[in-house]
C-alpha cells in the first residue's frame, strides 16, 4: 500500500496599503497565481489588512485597496478552487493565535527587528526621544506575522530578502512555544526565488509606493502609455547604440517578454531604437498580457458583493483550518473547560 504524501503548503500575505502595481505583478502575484494552479501545493494567500493599520490609519485607503487587491488577484485568475484565498480579519484566530504567541515571545527578539531598529535610529538621528511615535504595531507585527504562517503551519513562504528575518522569527517564535508545550507548529522555510526580477520605478529606482514611482497594474491603456513615457532614460539620440544593462525599458522589457522577443529588443537597442519607439513598443507588450485581465478587474471593482462573496467563501475555509489548530493550542496552554 503505497503512502500518500502530504501537500506542501505555502502561505502568501499582500498587505492592504495601495494600489497593485507593476512590479507587483511581476515580483509577486503572476509567479503566485501560476503556483496557485499547482495541484501538488497547498496554497494560502490572504490579505493582510490587520498589517496594514501599523502604517495606514485612513480607514477609506484600508477598505479601496482590500478591494483593488482582491479584483486584482481574482481578475488575474487566482484559482480558488483549489486555493485558500480570504482576508486576514476574517478569521479572528489568527488575532488570539498572536496574544499567544506574544506570551512566549522574548521581548529581546523584538528588539532586534529591522523595522523598529530603524526607525529608533532615524529618531535618535533627528534628536528624538528613540521611541517617538513608534506603535507597538510597529514594534511587534513580527508577532502578527508569525501568527499569519503558523495559524495554518505553512512550509514555505516567499518572501523578498528584506523579510527574511521575520521568518527566521516566526521559526523561532514555534521552537519556543514546541518547547514549552510540545510539538504544535511546523517550521516555515524563507523561499526567495533571485530569479524574479525587482522592476525599476519611474525614476529608476526600485518601482515601490514609498517612492511614489510606480506604474499601477490595472489603468487605461493611455496612462498607461503616459506613466511608460516617464520612465526615465538618458540622452542618447535615434541612431545611438543603447545599453540595455542600465536601462529601466529594457529590464520592464524582460520582465514581460518571451526570450525570443527579448533578443528582439536588445538588437534594437544596440541599432539605435529612439526612446519613445521602444517606449511605444513597452507598453504594447505589458498591455498584450495584462489587457484582458484589465476588463476583468474593471468589471469587478463595479461589483463588491461577489468580491465579499469570495473573500468569505475563503475565510470560512480557512477557519475550518485554524480553529482545530487553535482549540489544540488553547488547550497545550490551560485554556480548556474544567470537565
Amino acid at each position: 500500500m503505497t503512502k500518500q504524501l502530504t501537500k506542501q503548503r505555502v502561505l502568501t500575505g499582500i498587505t492592504t496599503t495601495g494600489t497593485p502595481h507593476l512590479g507587483n505583478y511581476v515580483g509577486a502575484i503572476r509567479p503566485a497565481i501560476d503556483a496557485s494552479r499547482d495541484r501538488n501545493v497547498d496554497s494560502f494567500y490572504f490579505l493582510a489588512d490587520y498589517h496594514a493599520l501599523i502604517k495606514c490609519q485612513d480607514p477609506q485607503l484600508v477598505r479601496q485597496s482590500t478591494k483593488e487587491i482582491a479584483a486584482t488577484w481574482l481578475a488575474l485568475g487566482l484559482d480558488t478552487a483549489n486555493t485558500t484565498f480570504y482576508r486576514q480579519s476574517d478569521v479572528p484566530e489568527i488575532t488570539e493565535l498572536t496574544w499567544i504567541l506574544t506570551c512566549v515571545t522574548a521581548k529581546g527578539l523584538m528588539n532586534r527587528a529591522h523595522a523598529y531598529k530603524d526607525a529608533v535610529q532615524k529618531n535618535v538621528e533627528a534628536g528624538e526621544d528613540q521611541d517617538f511615535a513608534l506603535t507597538m504595531g510597529l514594534f511587534s507585527y513580527p508577532i502578527l506575522m508569525a501568527a499569519d504562517i503558523l495559524m495554518f503551519n505553512a512550509h514555505k513562504v516567499p518572501v523578498g530578502r528584506d523579510q527574511i528575518q521575520h521568518l527566521e522569527m516566526a521559526r523561532d517564535i514555534a521552537q519556543r512555544f514546541n518547547h514549552i508545550y510540545g510539538e504544535t507548529f511546523a517550521l516555515p522555510e524563507a523561499v526567495v526565488d533571485d530569479n524574479v526580477p525587482l522592476l525599476g520605478g519611474l525614476d529608476g529606482r526600485k518601482m515601490s509606493k514609498s517612492y511614489g514611482n510606480t506604474i499601477p497594474l490595472f489603468v487605461s491603456e493611455k496612462e498607461l502609455q503616459k506613466l511608460v513615457n516617464k520612465v526615465k532614460t538618458n540622452l542618447l539620440e535615434p541612431g545611438q547604440p543603447k545599453d540595455p544593462g542600465d536601462s529601466t525599458v529594457f529590464q520592464i522589457w524582460q520582465a514581460f517578454a518571451t526570450p525570443e522577443q527579448t533578443v528582439y529588443m536588445r538588437e534594437q537597442f544596440a541599432a539605435g531604437i529612439g526612446w519613445g519607439q521602444a517606449k511605444k513598443e513597452l507598453c504594447a507588450l505589458i498591455n498584450a498580457e495584462i489587457g484582458a485581465a484589465r476588463a476583468r478587474y474593471n468589471e469587478l471593482m463595479t461589483n463588491a458583493e461577489h468580491i465579499e462573496i469570495v473573500l468569505k467563501q475563503g475565510a470560512e475555509k480557512a477557519r475550518g483550518e485554524a480553529s482545530a489548530l487553535l482549540s489544540k493550542v488553547r488547550r497545550s496552554v490551560g485554556i480548556a473547560p474544567l470537565s
